[in-house]
């Protein structure tokens, strides 16, 4: 296959919604931080009370930026240990409610693992966008023995926004807890109202890894799942990466500064992928809603093409993309994302933007992809 000079050039990492590249303020915070931040923050001594301090004022920088109370927002080890802290510990709340667990069919796998974990559970389907059945999902909600539902923010593998504030008022009406999986919305886009539980990671908008953030509500009912620990307030497992979650609390703050300029620059050139991909690919899906979606984040599946080869040979040009449907060495299976929406899931290629990505990067990528599509598709005999 062969490119110009004109497609040529620096390699671009399109996967920010697995990992953003880090902030330059999360980076600056990170490393100003190890000075005062590596004492234990739970000791009585000088060094102690230092890292204190920085915890404590990362926990109110974080819970101002969210709106939330700081007494409400514990820091984790990651978005998935938050997640099950948030599905295990509100579930364990709520057992004389109920024990059914109600999710939609999209869930980050996180929610999924927790779900099997806990046995009983209610799936709650979605339509060829993505977007979350809310009939079924009040239907869901609504009967006996429910304790606890959660629900993806955003689709992480198609983008589509989910609709939040409906499905928070079905579950105030049968004064069921919410529980909200906002990894990929914090930093892009608001989160609606009406939660009980949230919880997102401080990697996917441009924190540090091993940080993620669990937000309980006043009033909502929970109980640590897990053994020796404090049984009604949220604790991290282990020791706290305390100079992480200072950066984690600047980047955020930083980040939410730049979202609204940001979601425009990165929707435009999101909307610029989804048109050309459409027209220069043939057999091609784009998937997800169009409009209601993730400013920074475009998925499309090509037929007659494997998408594990179409990330190999997209890297072998320089561009770091994902795919959430091509079969995996571990599981032999599609995305079950895909798959609730009845869309094509061969050679499904996810890209997402971050604020280091160029018009240059774009054009680049628009350039190469046809050509390695269709050398993949004659390798297969296409």
């Amino acid at each position: 296959m062969e490119y110009t000079a004109e497609q040529a050039g620096a390699p671009a990492y399109l996967d920010a919604a697995g990992t953003a590249p880090m902030h330059p303020v999360a980076r600056q915070a990170l490393v100003a931080a190890l000075d005062d931040g590596w004492a234990d923050p739970d000791r009585l001594y000088a060094a102690g009370r230092r890292a204190q301090q920085l915890r404590e004022a990362a926990t109110a920088a974080a819970a101002q930026s969210l709106g939330v109370r700081p007494d409400e927002l514990t820091f984790v080890s990651s978005g998935t240990a938050a997640v099950h802290a948030a599905v295990l510990g509100g579930l364990a709340g709520r057992v004389r409610a109920g024990q059914t667990f109600v999710h939609s069919a999209i869930e980050h796998s996180s929610v999924l693992h927790a779900a099997a974990r806990h046995g009983t559970s209610a799936e709650v389907g979605v339509d060829r966008l993505g977007r979350l059945d809310v009939d079924a999902w009040r239907d869901a909600v609504s009967r006996p023995g429910v304790a606890l539902a959660s629900l993806i923010s955003a689709s992480h593998e198609v983008g589509t926004v989910q609709p939040v504030a409906a499905a928070a008022e079905a579950c105030a009406e049968a004064g069921v807890p919410l529980h909200v999986d906002a990894a990929q919305s914090v930093g892009h886009a608001p989160v609606p109202p009406g939660w009980s539980l949230l919880t997102a990671s401080a990697r996917k908008w441009g924190g540090p890894p091993g940080v993620g953030l669990l937000v309980v509500r006043k009033g909502t009912r929970w109980l640590s799942p897990y053994p020796g620990d404090d049984l009604h307030r949220p604790r991290p497992q282990g020791a706290l990466n305390l100079p992480a979650v200072v950066a984690a609390a600047a980047s955020l703050r930083a980040v939410l500064a730049e979202a609204q300029t940001e979601a425009v620059r990165l929707s435009a050139l999101v909307d610029r992928i989804r048109a050309t991909v459409a027209a220069t690919v043939p057999d091609v899906e784009i998937v997800g809603d169009p409009v209601n979606r993730l400013p920074h984040l475009v998925t499309f599946s090509c037929l007659y093409a494997d998408g594990e080869a179409l990330l190999h040979a997209l890297d072998r040009h320089g561009f770091a993309v994902s795919s959430g449907s091509s079969c995996t060495a571990s599981t032999l299976r599609p995305s079950h994302v895909l798959e609730a929406m009845g869309v094509l899931s061969h050679g499904n290629v996810r890209v997402s933007l971050h604020r280091g990505t160029t018009e240059a990067d774009i054009d680049r990528f628009l350039a190469v992809l046809p050509g390695v599509v269709e050398e993949i598709r004659k390798e297969a005999g296409m």
